[in-house]
């Protein structure tokens, strides 16, 4: 799925100025705001824009605790775990994975002794053979699409 220049400013203004409006945009972008709304709902409904609300702390939240917790499921069950793992609320993320485990989840707690807590929840699910855990200490880049972005349109640019 590509994007062509066009896309690529919207989408950098979207990372870079969350908060302004599509008007504003337009005008920043020099492009009619009909233009502009019918080029985000493209990228919307291609997949490309995927959500639009806040980015939110957990730490800020009171769970300065991140973990990777990697988990080895009973062959054939992966789906019910995966079901599973959605009603606990301090996964914020899980993926199927290939090498050592069957999924990876993002989990976030209170303290170390919340995360233990946590883990034996995720230990006792039927269909959980294992699991192993690495604790995050400090995050070295975070979560970002600005580069990924600037760098198709770069390719964009350059014929």
């Amino acid at each position: 799925m590509s994007v062509d220049e066009l896309d690529t400013r919207i989408l950098r203004l979207l990372l870079e100025q969350p908060r302004t409006s599509a008007r504003e945009y337009a005008r920043i972008l020099g492009v009619a705001r009909g233009t502009l709304q019918a080029r985000l709902d493209q990228l919307e409904r291609r997949g490309v824009i995927t959500g639009t609300g806040p980015a939110l702390s957990p730490a800020a939240l009171g769970h300065p605790v991140l973990a990777f917790v990697h988990i080895e499921v009973t062959q054939g069950h992966l789906d019910e775990v995966g079901d599973e793992l959605a009603a606990v609320p301090e996964i914020v993320e899980a993926f199927s994975i290939t090498g050592g485990g069957d999924l990876l989840t993002r989990v976030v707690a209170r303290d170390n002794g919340h995360l233990e807590d946590v883990i034996q929840k995720l230990i006792s699910l039927p269909g959980v053979v294992r699991t192993r855990t690495e604790v995050a200490l400090r995050e070295r880049v975070p979560y970002r699409l600005l580069p990924l972005v600037e760098s198709l349109g770069r390719a964009v640019a350059s014929p």
